[in-house]
């Protein structure tokens, strides 16, 4: 090849071949160096300083849904106490409600039973006046049957009244 040959065989060749390939070198290094990597570097800095500050809002974000859910928390819990109240009001209000009708149903029931049973102690006593009468009638005819004296009904209601009440 001739372009190792031409390394070998004389100097001159060989320092021109190292003078430019330290002013490509150079070159590539002032583009790339001082033209390209200071854009290179600051739009790695822009994107740093963004991701910063999206992480920073995400974080103020973050807080912001924590107090929120707090307050929604605080605001439920203060609902369901409200509610547990209500019910438990509307209980006792139903409770006092069913107390006064139930009340109301055992005084009519009392009225009710004092009358049957002044009723029932009404027909009780006619019931024994007039048993008192029978047993009085039958008494005396029985005494007529027996022994052929006539009692008096007078009598007979006497003697009956204190076989029964005696």
């Amino acid at each position: 090849m001739p372009q190792i040959a031409q390394l070998t065989a004389d100097n001159w060749y060989l320092a021109s071949q190292l003078f430019w390939l330290l002013v490509v070198f150079a070159g590539i290094y002032l583009v790339i160096g001082r033209g390209m990597l200071p854009k290179i570097e600051a739009t790695v800095d822009a994107r740093d300083r963004k991701v910063a500050d999206d992480l920073a809002a995400a974080k103020a974000a973050h807080a912001a849904a924590d107090g929120l859910e707090e307050s929604y928390r605080q605001q439920s819990d203060a609902s369901r106490v409200a509610a547990q109240k209500a019910v438990a009001e509307a209980k006792d209000k139903a409770a006092k409600d069913a107390e006064k009708r139930l009340a109301k149903v055992d005084a009519e029931l009392g009225d009710k039973l004092a009358a049957a049973e002044a009723d029932v102690a009404a027909a009780r006593k006619s019931a024994m006046a007039e048993i008192e009468s029978v047993a009085a009638e039958a008494a005396g005819d029985l005494v007529a049957k027996l022994s052929g004296v006539k009692v008096g009904a007078a009598d007979a209601k006497a003697a009956v009244k204190a076989v029964l009440h005696g």
